[in-house]
């Protein structure tokens, strides 16, 4: 399941007609209604302000409106596209402004769909996962060889501490110790501290 990792807004335009769609992390219904009335005074002379939300680690929580469209033409689709993409704890608001064509209720459907679909794509998407966390201590001759291995490896470094030796604390999704251990030709081997739960990049 993921998360978005802060709030974003994309747009989109479909035969004349605009599409703003807004993304909130969410953690409350609550804060899901405030949410989509902040839309509609951002933008009060929309012709539509519909809206999708799923809240809680199972995404128990899961309302929609499609505000003005025909029924079942707005909120649900945006709804399963937050499904689809696996999404939770997040409030999709949709604006539209009417450019004079109508869509019909299969174009609705695909266009609320899209724009929910495109404001994802262009969002930064988060997940959980349990991490391990450990500590390094090393020489400091082997700062500029280590670090590289922690860059190419995409291993995030909580803290470096620079005393009689270097300390780096890290997580880690899988044991590197091994790895460790035979780039510092056994020398040096991390130790594990406990697992993390943590929010990661998708």
């Amino acid at each position: 399941m993921y998360r978005i990792k802060e709030d974003s807004t994309s747009e989109l335009e479909i035969k004349k007609s605009r599409f703003i769609t807004y993304l909130h992390r969410t953690n409350s219904e609550e804060e899901a209604k405030a949410f989509v009335q902040s839309i509609k005074k951002l933008h009060p002379n929309a012709t539509h302000h519909c809206y999708a939300f799923l809240i809680g680690e199972q995404s128990e929580i899961r309302r929609s409106n499609d505000d003005g469209e025909p029924a079942g033409t707005a909120g649900v689709p945006m709804l399963e596209c937050l499904d689809h993409h696996q999404m939770q704890d997040i409030t999709a608001v949709t604006v539209r402004y009417f450019g004079g064509i109508k869509l019909g209720a299969g174009g609705l459907i695909r266009a609320y769909a899209k724009s929910v679909s495109h404001a994802l794509d262009e969002a930064v998407l988060v997940e959980k996962k349990w991490l391990k966390r450990y500590e390094l201590h090393f020489d400091y001759a082997l700062i500029g060889r280590l670090d590289h291995y922690f860059r190419e490896k995409g291993i995030l470094i909580l803290e470096k501490r620079y005393e009689e030796d270097v300390c780096y604390a890290y997580l880690c999704e899988e044991d590197n110790r091994e790895e460790i251990c035979s780039l510092t030709n056994g020398n040096y081997i991390p130790v594990y501290d406990k697992e993390v739960l943590c929010e990661v990049d998708k």
